[in-house]
């Protein structure tokens, strides 16, 4: 059964890897929204900016799939991953800080979708890296929460392209 479950693994590493971080990314993103939705849960901005960067992940890897120099799509899911890791561990930060500390952060006020309609795109992800009160909150609980997670989703993609660029 183990070997099964490696051999596996490298053919999907080895033919299919481009597919199956698109797809992973994409499925990460569909189960934050239907969870959202089945326990009527709202994101905070920085969540919402996580399921972006899971977005720009599952671009990046559509794109290696389409293109024929590989490099440059492992390059972009490099890019997105790091820039996820970045995010999520700015939002397991604010998480573990005192109560003082999260007080006194104001970035998550509005909806990060019309913090980009009043702000502009730059300015509503400054803001929402700054995290607030409810970028603060722990949340749905599944051995980790979201951020959590999210940043060992991220890590991992960068892991296995690394991997992927090195054996390629």
């Amino acid at each position: 059964m183990y070997k099964k479950a490696l051999n596996f693994s490298k053919k999907v590493f080895n033919n299919h890897f481009e597919l199956s971080i698109t797809v992973s990314a994409s499925l990460i993103i569909v189960l934050a929204v239907v969870i959202d939705w089945l326990f009527t849960l709202q994101g905070c901005p920085m969540c919402i900016l996580t399921r972006y960067v899971f977005g720009f992940v599952a671009i990046s890897g559509f794109f290696s799939l389409l293109i024929k120099k590989k490099f440059f799509g492992y390059t972009l899911i490099v890019i997105s991953s790091v820039v996820g890791m970045l995010v999520t561990s700015r939002q397991i930060y604010i998480q573990n800080m005192s109560v003082e500390e999260i007080g006194q952060l104001t970035g998550c006020g509005l909806p990060f979708h019309m913090k980009i309609e009043y702000l502009g795109i730059i300015e509503a992800v400054k803001e929402t890296l700054e995290g607030g009160p409810s970028c603060a909150e722990d949340g749905m609980r599944f051995l980790f929460n979201f951020a959590e997670w999210g940043f060992i989703f991220f890590f991992v993609y960068l892991v296995i392209t690394i991997f992927k660029i090195r054996s390629s």
